[in-house]
């Protein structure tokens, strides 16, 4: 099946100055292929960067791991940071090639992959299709979805608003926030109590908990990710994240990760399930802050934002 047959087609021109900042990009890395890898890079990224901004969409290179040199010399990136979304993947395709190559280190932690021709004389590139994940090193261009389905996938990634944690200290929680006891089998339900537990001893009984069912669809798992937080001298407040099986299981699936990012998205704290009935994170925020909570398996996870 041709997808791309008919299909609208946004075309990019490089001027010199690109063309500049392209070479002088290359000039960093420590071979020649690596340098033309990067030079073709740039450029798919910028053709890709023109388009969305064409669109409206907000995109910040900067925040990419392809903007940093000391990082795109160990691995073949061609990321894009879109405001608020995540990271694309921007694949140059040359002239006379009719595949898509996608390094098998970025099958993951991409909201979607875009290809990008390049001309003979790379002085313009054609941004062609996307797919929304992949699972090969190549692909045929004409198994490309159509580039006018690209925005509508974007828009599946509108970031949630923010659950209030603060509010929880005066009992008001956002819908399907539930109290642990009701959500965790009791033997599992014991161990989130120790959280509250540790700090009832100094603290009287400010420890607020409450847990959400996540459904990791793709991969076919629930678990429970439960979230605790007690005031401590103000401005600051303990933060406790845990993870639980749910459906009667007794422990996580294997490799299941929690994460806690930072306002940029970056991971600043992460556990691994190996064979585990739980796992945790604990650290300290201050009020007005704000830090994400990442629950993958595989390449399918789920991210919950909160504000202190």
């Amino acid at each position: 099946m041709n997808y791309l047959t008919d299909c609208y087609l946004f075309t990019v021109p490089f001027t010199r100055e690109i063309r500049g900042l392209a070479q002088k990009n290359s000039r960093l890395q420590n071979s020649p292929e690596k340098a033309e890898q990067a030079y073709l890079n740039y450029l798919a990224i910028y053709a890709v960067k023109f388009y969305l901004e064409c669109m409206g969409i907000g995109t910040n290179w900067q925040k990419s791991y392809s903007y940093n040199p000391a990082i795109a010399s160990l691995m073949n990136l061609a990321d894009l940071e879109i405001n608020g979304l995540g990271k694309i993947e921007c694949r140059p395709v040359l002239a006379d090639e009719d595949t898509v190559n996608f390094p098998p280190e970025f099958w993951s932690d991409r909201i979607g992959y875009v290809a990008v021709k390049l001309d003979q004389s790379l002085q313009q590139g054609t941004v062609l299709g996307f797919v929304p994940e992949v699972k090969t090193k190549t692909l045929a261009i004409n198994q490309l979805l159509p580039l006018e389905d690209f925005l509508e996938h974007l828009s599946t990634f509108q970031p949630k608003s923010m659950i209030n944690l603060a509010g929880w200290l005066d009992n008001i929680f956002e819908v399907g926030w539930q109290a642990v006891e009701s959500l965790l089998e009791p033997q599992h339900a014991e161990l989130a109590f120790n959280f509250r537990n540790k700090t009832t001893l100094t603290r009287g009984d400010n420890t607020i908990q409450r847990g959400k069912q996540i459904n990791l669809e793709r991969a076919g798992e629930n678990v429970a990710l439960c979230v605790g937080l007690k005031p401590m001298t103000k401005p600051e407040m303990d933060i406790c994240v845990e993870v639980y099986p749910t459906g009667g299981q007794e422990y996580l699936p294997q490799d299941l990760q929690l994460m806690v990012l930072d306002e940029d998205g970056e991971a600043v704290m992460q556990a691994q399930a190996r064979t585990s009935k739980n796992i945790q994170l604990q650290f300290t925020g201050e009020s007005g802050e704000t830090f994400s909570v990442k629950v993958a398996l595989g390449d399918v996870s789920i991210t919950e934002a909160f504000l202190l």
